[in-house]
């Protein structure tokens, strides 16, 4: 039986593939999120002394998504292969470095769990096609893009426009929402978050919000059509807000705190794709409307 009727005729099947895949991309991730943004900081630091006509820094070692391989960040020590399974070698290790004993960030399982959950959960809601496919590419950049931002207030061009024109092309097969109802999302998506940006800053002379913030947005209405973005924006905000709140207590920093929008926007988005009608729908039966 071909793996495609495999998969047709037995959801579970896809469904615990999808998770098995999920936590090897999740293991991915984790090295994406943390070697990209040194990777574009080097970039930009030699295309500074370019334009500063400064000599090119003594080049060093490989450094690359590939290279070096995967190692301890407090001994050097090179992962064998029994120590680089997904979650599974975390719990083996028992969360601690098998040479120098140093603890192993719990990020690095959750984030391959959350993958592996998310994963499976895309393909048991859309069963075998297209659609689940293309949600799980789409996942799994958004959950790229959710960490990077955490960590460095920073959506990288380099993973937001090749997602953002992704949008654009399989809706132009009609996958989600039709191509123009696509278009129109990314430009309304872009301009909503570029129009709250200049009239913050027209009123209180700071900036408010980041440019990566629009394009985002702008690959959120890419993909789910313009009918998202109000949804979006409005669960992106109240889930902000409080999380924003609850983080600076926790942190006992100022309220001048700069925090990462990104992780919200991806939430609220990735929830207005899946389930956006029916919120939409429920809420005006709610008040009568409909």
């Amino acid at each position: 039986m071909p793996l495609s009727d495999l998969f047709a005729d037995y959801p579970t099947a896809f469904a615990a593939t999808a998770c098995l895949l999920g936590l090897v991309i999740g293991s991915f991730l984790n090295v994406l999120a943390w070697r990209l943004p040194q990777m574009l900081e080097r970039e930009w630091r030699e295309q500074a002394r370019q334009v500063l006509e400064l000599p090119s820094e003594t080049p060093g070692p490989a450094y690359n998504l590939m290279l070096p391989h995967s190692h301890c960040p407090h001994c050097q020590h090179p992962l064998r292969a029994w120590e680089n399974i997904p979650l599974l070698s975390y719990l083996l290790l028992r969360g601690h470095c098998s040479s120098c004993k140093a603890p192993i960030s719990a990020r690095y399982p959750l984030t391959e769990l959350a993958c592996g959950v998310l994963s499976g959960f895309i393909a048991w809601h859309f069963d075998f096609g297209w659609q689940a496919v293309m949600v799980l590419v789409l996942s799994w950049g958004l959950l790229a893009l959710c960490l990077i931002d955490a960590d460095h207030q920073l959506l990288p061009d380099v993973l937001v426009l090749p997602l953002l024109w992704l949008g654009l092309i399989v809706n132009a097969f009609g996958l989600f929402v039709p191509l123009h109802d696509a278009l129109w999302g990314a430009v309304a998506g872009y301009l909503a978050l570029w129009s709250v940006y200049w009239l913050f800053k027209l009123i209180t002379g700071k900036e408010g919000i980041g440019y990566g913030d629009f394009k985002l947005l702008a690959l959120l209405g890419a993909w789910g059509g313009w009918q998202i973005l109000p949804l979006t924006i409005l669960l992106s905000s109240l889930v902000g807000a409080v999380a924003g709140v609850i983080w600076l207590r926790l942190k006992q920093v100022e309220t001048s705190t700069p925090i990462p929008f990104g992780p919200y926007l991806v939430i609220a988005g990735w929830i207005a794709l899946l389930w956006g009608g029916q919120i939409t729908n429920f809420y005006w039966q709610s008040v009568g409307l409909k």
